[in-house]
């Protein structure tokens, strides 16, 4: 408990006498301090006591007397202790007015009471209150790692936490998703705070921050990243209705550390999860479920017994150079692995990506799973993703969500199939994710691909170079001679063969229409009579247009 004036006007051995500020005596007492200066401000920090026989006041000035008042409580001293039997005989009256004008505690100190006995008895309180305060925080240590260990150990240390706090806590995961709060209540107040998760994430960790409540709340929360590494692994958020306290930081402090130890023991977990889930879903993109189900065993349920849908998203260079279809070029086109390859989860990756929207579309997704408690398979694969899940999962829901709102992503998705047919699930989303990339588009699903037109996949450099190299002796033709071979072609084409819709729509005779078709044979050297020849050339009209 703070040392207040109070508590020293009650102590019997030092027999003050308390002549004016009666009312404040619960003011807290930092540190006592002996001066007989007349303007001792510059010399303290606030929160004093501070001492004084008073032999170099003009206690016959009573202007002066307030005007040292006035500095006193401006420079932050809680109570003036005056010392009587040395230069005066009592308090000067004045000094007692002057004080209570500025509602200065005054208290009279006797001549038998020595300034070191005051200045002892402070130190020894403030020694107590910080014995105390260790002491306190070392018990909270303990009862929070008894709850740590506790089946639900997250639950129940924050459930503690927030009862010695009273107020609320919350674990978030590194994407800022919310992982468990307490109490309850906590949770949707905890989310509303994401906005300051992101920014206190690319604060290298440790690092912390204390913000506003959400809006309607007279909260005041301060968020603390943890893990060891440059990249915060997860956070902790408090919330109190008063500043944090001295045994309050032990508390917290004590959380951090057990919260930080608990992530970074789970990292090599997490990582031979991942290598088993790259090693389930390499069985089964070879046609393996069996062998999958076997090693799978009861880690991921009845996963395999489930129509599953396989996401494969891909990291993309937003503002790099544009690819032949006018979108920025995919990861593999960087070096990234190839389509098939499946590598480790979680933590792999570069350390360039690794902040980025694959990982934190892998993170959310992950977090997204454990909340709802279904299994999936989620691989990192240096610059893609390839999840595999239940058709009805809400974990897979969440990265189809996500996959369409992140910037920098680009996905595609299979239709629903058994295990025996992840390689088909694979096919499915590759060229879904491949149209996904032409296209411009964030996410396409498998039965998106055979919708619309097929000319946007025709729109790349080869196509049109394949488009101009066949038309241009057509066009050169067309530039030098009479005849519009090009335009009868197209109307030739389009109306099927059929000589007299063609001539009419062209407003010419169906003979000259024949002359130039059989020019536009001799030209290219090749037969209209051809479906392929006639394919080729209606799609390079197409592309040229």
């Amino acid at each position: 408990m703070p040392l207040t004036l109070a508590s020293l006007v009650h102590h019997s051995a030092l027999k003050l006498s308390v002549l004016a500020g009666g009312d404040r005596l619960d003011a807290e007492v930092r540190w006592v301090h002996t001066s007989e200066l007349d303007d001792p401000g510059p010399y303290l920090e606030g929160g004093e006591l501070l001492l004084t026989t008073g032999l170099k006041l003009d206690v016959e000035d009573s202007g002066f007397l307030r005007a040292y008042v006035r500095r006193l409580a401006a420079a932050g001293v809680v109570g003036l202790g005056f010392g009587v039997g040395v230069g005066h005989d009592e308090v000067p009256p004045a000094l007692v007015s002057a004080a209570a004008e500025a509602r200065l505690p005054l208290l009279e100190v006797p001549r038998a009471t020595p300034f070191i006995a005051i200045s002892k008895a402070v130190s020894a309180a403030i020694a107590a209150d910080q014995y105390q305060a260790v002491t306190a925080g070392l018990d909270a240590q303990r009862e929070l790692t008894r709850a740590a260990l506790a089946p639900d150990g997250t639950g129940a240390l924050l459930a503690r936490l927030a009862a010695h706090l009273d107020g609320w806590a919350a674990l978030y995961d590194s994407s800022g998703a919310v992982l468990a709060a307490a109490p309850d209540w906590a949770g949707r107040r905890a989310a509303r705070l994401a906005g300051e998760i992101d920014r206190l994430r690319d604060t290298p960790a440790p690092a912390s921050a204390a913000v506003a409540g959400p809006a309607g709340t007279e909260d005041r929360v301060e968020i603390q990243s943890l893990g060891t590494g440059r990249r915060p692994r997860g956070f902790l958020a408090v919330g109190t209705e008063e500043r944090l306290d001295t045994n309050a930081r032990y508390v917290v402090n004590a959380a951090v550390a057990l919260l930080t130890l608990s992530l970074e023991q789970s990292r090599a977990l997490q990582e031979a999860q991942g290598r088993l889930a790259a090693a389930l879903l390499r069985m089964l993109l070879a046609g393996e479920p069996d062998h999958a189900r076997s090693v799978a065993g009861r880690l991921y349920g009845n996963l395999l017994d489930r129509p599953l849908r396989l996401l494969v998203a891909e990291a993309v260079t937003l503002g790099a150079p544009a690819g032949p279809a006018g979108v920025a070029a995919p990861a593999e086109a960087r070096g990234a692995g190839s389509a098939g390859s499946v590598g480790p989860a979680g933590p792999a990756g570069s350390a360039a990506d690794a902040a980025g929207p694959l990982a934190l579309l892998a993170e959310r997704t992950e977090a997204a799973a454990a909340r709802s408690g279904e299994p999936l398979l989620s691989v990192r694969d240096g610059g893609r993703l390839m999840v595999l899940a239940a058709e009805d999962a809400v974990a897979l829901a969440t990265a189809v969500d996500l996959a369409e709102a992140a910037d920098g992503l680009a996905a595609g998705l299979s239709a629903a199939v058994a295990a025996q047919e992840v390689p088909e699930a694979h096919r499915q989303a590759e060229s879904a994710l491949a149209v996904a990339h032409r296209r411009g588009l964030n996410l396409v699903e498998h039965g998106e691909v055979g919708a619309g037109s097929v000319m946007p996949l025709l729109s790349d450099d080869a196509v049109r170079a394949f488009a101009e190299g066949l038309l241009r002796p057509l066009r050169e033709h067309d530039s030098t001679s009479r005849g519009d071979l090009v335009a009868s072609l197209a109307a030739w084409l389009s109306h099927h063969g059929q000589w007299d819709a063609a001539a009419a729509d062209l407003g010419v005779h169906r003979h000259t229409l024949r002359y130039r078709m059989r020019r536009v044979e001799e030209i290219l050297g090749r037969s209209l009579d051809e479906p392929d020849v006639r394919m080729e050339l209606w799609l390079a009209l197409k592309v040229g247009a």
